[in-house]
């Protein structure tokens, strides 16, 4: 089954061009089953870019997903014309009386900031609590993760003496009974890092109503969820393209930033081959959510 997504968006074609099943919204009107509804808060100053990007996960899926892009109200993008939002993204107050199946809230370039300093933070905190009743499931990412972490349990954000870039080795918690959402994936497996702050291990394993699903040595807690999955925080970016730390690593050193190379991301010193290694577990991944959204979301949401 395809992602349905609307015909003009810039990742119709991307997706298209890739060979991934893509359906306009006209045709999907005439499919007689229920899609799963999947929400997009793209807090990203690269919107194009992250919504293609998660479009492409929510696409490997036998499933049919129907996306609806959001944007703050309070602030909004200097990096995105008025009229792309207008076109392509809904404000918060426009679908507060929907029900989704699921829903993905992104990172955002304000690490540095005080949570409540930041200017969409009441609007944040109130999307953050109509997903409790209005959502089955979000996945919070990096520092959406870390402010839905802080904000529904109280566990703070440090700032690290050096920014975590790059690509990590990280290693799967062991229950008795698997946990649904890491179901397939290797033992160990690979995921991007690119950000200034982090959480803390011991912090997560106090909350009982919480639990670590895989950490890293290097990185640290990886994928945490609430214990009934309704609540899933992504420390890193999985969505991330073959090329995306490259860009970003050359957008700071032409800003003359201080850098250093992803950690185990060039295949070689002239920095131009990539390794590649963390799509197939980022595929399973947003598969095994989409299963769990299909088979927990009632038929009739509201029922």
């Amino acid at each position: 089954m395809p992602i349905v997504i609307d015909r003009n968006i810039p990742a119709y074609s991307v997706l298209n061009n890739e060979r991934i099943f893509v359906m306009d919204s006209d045709r999907a009107t005439s499919q007689d089953i229920r899609p799963i509804e999947i929400a997009i808060l793209n807090l990203m100053p690269t919107k194009i870019e992250t919504e293609t990007q998660f479009m492409r996960l929510l696409s490997n899926s036998p499933l049919q997903v129907n996306i609806t892009l959001i944007h703050t109200e309070s602030y909004r993008s200097k990096n995105t014309e008025a009229a792309y939002l207008e076109r392509f993204y809904q404000p918060f107050e426009k679908v507060k009386d929907k029900h989704f199946d699921g829903m993905i809230v992104t990172g955002a370039p304000v690490e540095d900031m005080d949570f409540h300093d930041v200017a969409y933070w009441d609007e944040l905190t109130k999307l953050f609590d109509w997903t409790k009743t209005n959502v089955t499931s979000t996945i919070f990412i990096c520092w959406g993760a870390m402010a839905a972490l802080y904000y529904f349990y109280g566990i703070p954000k440090y700032p690290l003496p050096r920014k975590l870039f790059g690509v990590f080795a990280h290693r799967k918690v062991h229950f008795d009974t698997p946990d649904p959402l890491m179901r397939g994936i290797s033992d160990e497996f690979h995921v991007c890092h690119s950000r200034h702050s982090t959480v803390r291990e011991s912090d997560i394993r106090r909350d009982k109503r919480l639990k670590i699903l895989a950490t890293s040595h290097r990185a640290g807690v990886a994928i945490a969820s609430s214990t009934d999955h309704s609540q899933i925080f992504v420390l890193g970016h999985m969505e991330y393209d073959r090329d995306t730390l490259k860009k970003e690593y050359e957008r700071d050193l032409a800003k003359g930033l201080p850098i250093e190379k992803p950690f185990c991301y060039f295949a070689d010193k002239e920095c131009t081959k990539i390794n590649m290694n963390w799509s197939s577990t980022a595929n399973l991944f947003y598969n095994n959510w989409l299963n769990f959204v299909y088979q927990t979301t009632p038929y009739q949401f509201d029922k």
